[in-house]
C-alpha cells in the first residue's frame, strides 16, 4: 500500500503538528505540504509542481477560509479527496462543504478516529472509495 500524499490547511501549530504526527504514525499518510491561509493552500495545490491524493482542510483560518479553498480547488478541478476537520461540524456546515466539493466533513473534537479509517480505508483502496463516501 502506497502512502497517500496528503496536503493539510490548518491555521494552529499545535493542531498542525499533533494532525501530522498521529495521520503519518497511525495511518498510510504522507504529508507533502501545509498552509495556514486561504492564499496559501490555493497557491501550492493549484501548482503544477504539486499533487496529492488528499487534502485535509480546517474551515476558519487566520486568512480566509477552508470553504474558499474548497470553492478555488473544486472549480480549478484540483484532483484529491477534500476532506474538511472543524470544531463546526454542524449540520448545515457539513450540507456547504459537500455543496463545495467535500468528500468527507470530520469534527475535530470527536471523529478524528473517522478520520483516521478514513485515510486508511483509501489507501487500502489505492485511492477509491466505494459508495456511501459521504455517509458519516
Amino acid at each position: 500500500m502506497n502512502p497517500l500524499r496528503t496536503f493539510i490547511v490548518e491555521d494552529s501549530p499545535v493542531i498542525l503538528d499533533n494532525l501530522v504526527a498521529a495521520l503519518e504514525e497511525l495511518t498510510p499518510v504522507d504529508v507533502v505540504g501545509t498552509a495556514r491561509d486561504e492564499a496559501s493552500a490555493v497557491q501550492w495545490l493549484l501548482s503544477a509542481d504539486h499533487a496529492c491524493e488528499l487534502i485535509i482542510i480546517d474551515i476558519f483560518l487566520n486568512s480566509g477560509s477552508g470553504l474558499g479553498v474548497l470553492a478555488r480547488v473544486g472549480a480549478a478541478g484540483v484532483p484529491g479527496r477534500r476532506v474538511v476537520l472543524t470544531n463546526y461540524a454542524t449540520g448545515d456546515m457539513r450540507e456547504k462543504c459537500r455543496r463545495l466539493g467535500a468528500h468527507r466533513v470530520f469534527d475535530k473534537s470527536s471523529e478524528i478516529d473517522k478520520l483516521i479509517a478514513y485515510c486508511t480505508r483509501i489507501a487500502e483502496h489505492d485511492g477509491v472509495t466505494g459508495p456511501g463516501e459521504l455517509a458519516e
